[in-house]
């Protein structure tokens, strides 16, 4: 595997605050709090829950204030949610881009519990007129000169889809700091830039939203002149567990000869995923995995394959997922100014001993 350009001081400094999904934890169907991954852009806000509202003001016809009590004593969803960084693999692109260094763990599957946000905005009224939803967090910094608090907005339609909801629990416990505390936005099939965290606010809005986070980041462009297109849902990708045992710098890993069982996890925001295949030879050819039963419409799919190499030697295993929409993994990475949604097929090397 070709090494990567050095790292500058502020890209470790982001490693450092941020964390990955260890590979080998994607044999977890759903994913321990603790290795889900995290990305945060300023600070994590410390919420006092007595003093903390939610506010949902705007083009509606009845703004409400809301405690966390308020928000628990509403009818209550409980759904698995793949969420993925639209970062994922941006180390992996070059020319270099400087930003958060992720390789290819930048995802997990929580179970979250809360209210969805189509009947909150009926409780409200929404005025005629009203185009988007505003969602504001508490996390506040300066990103691209300008000083903000982090906020995205949605369209009507999308805020109101099926499983769009605010989350207080995951995997049954109150939402840990990282994850967004006391209240968060949790959208299906989107990349996690999109789920706001530490929510204070939901605001109706006639105009489409302009926000730094919305109209200048997190956009798809080959250079800074264009406006480019925004990042939306999570294109197809599969992830393997790793086989055998690492070497503790490359990660190469070591297997012996027989057979060699591959698990993974696969996903898309564009449907279910339909395939998966597997390449022992850097993506030359591919034979098909099996597909196990989903755990949820808005989760990923665990697959799974029978590996037998043929002689010891070095190996490059790889995975391509492909779902219902015909959305394939490509083999190589493409390029765009922020690194966003690259999601080649993952590539691991192996050695098989004899």
């Amino acid at each position: 595997m070709e090494s990567g350009p050095s790292l500058s001081l502020e890209e470790l400094q982001l490693a450092t605050r941020n964390h990955g999904l260890p590979l080998e934890a994607l044999a977890h169907p759903v994913t321990p709090l603790g290795l889900h991954y995290v990305l945060t852009h300023f600070d994590i806000p410390v919420v006092d829950p007595a003093g903390w509202r939610l506010e949902i003001e705007g083009s509606v016809r009845r703004p409400m204030s809301l405690t966390l009590a308020d928000i628990q004593a509403r009818p209550v969803v409980t759904r698995p949610v793949t969420m993925e960084c639209a970062g994922n693999g941006r180390a992996l692109v070059q020319p270099h881009v400087i930003s958060q260094p992720w390789l290819l763990e930048a995802v997990g599957t929580i179970e979250w519990t809360g209210t969805t946000v189509a009947e909150l905005l009926d409780d409200a009224g929404v005025d005629t007129g009203a185009v988007e939803v505003v969602f504001e967090g508490l996390d506040a910094g300066i990103d691209g000169g300008v000083e903000q608090l982090y906020a995205r907005s949605l369209s009507l339609e999308d805020a109101r889809s099926d499983g769009v909801m605010l989350a207080y629990a995951a995997n049954g416990v109150p939402l840990l700091p990282q994850h967004g505390y006391p209240l968060r936005l949790v959208v299906p099939g989107w990349y996690g830039m999109t789920s706001v965290k530490w929510l204070r606010g939901m605001r109706v809005v006639s105009q489409p939203f302009e926000g730094h986070q919305q109209a200048t980041a997190y956009r798809i462009r080959q250079s800074e002149d264009e406006s480019g297109v925004p990042v939306t849902r999570m294109l197809p990708r599969a992830l393997m567990v790793p086989p055998g045992i690492p070497d503790f710098m490359t990660r190469e890993r070591f297997v012996d000869c027989g057979p060699v069982r591959i698990d993974g996890r696969a996903w898309s925001g564009w449907g279910a995923i339909a395939s998966v295949d597997v390449s022992s030879d850097g993506g030359e050819s591919w034979r098909p995995a099996g597909l196990a039963e989903p755990i949820g419409e808005h989760a990923w799919r665990g697959w799974s394959y029978t590996w037998q190499p043929d002689r010891p030697g070095r190996y490059e295993l790889c995975c391509s997922a492909v779902d219902v929409a015909g959305n394939r993994q490509p083999l190589t990475p493409s390029w765009n100014i922020g690194g966003y949604s690259n999601n080649a097929v993952q590539r691991v090397p192996v050695t098989v001993r004899p």
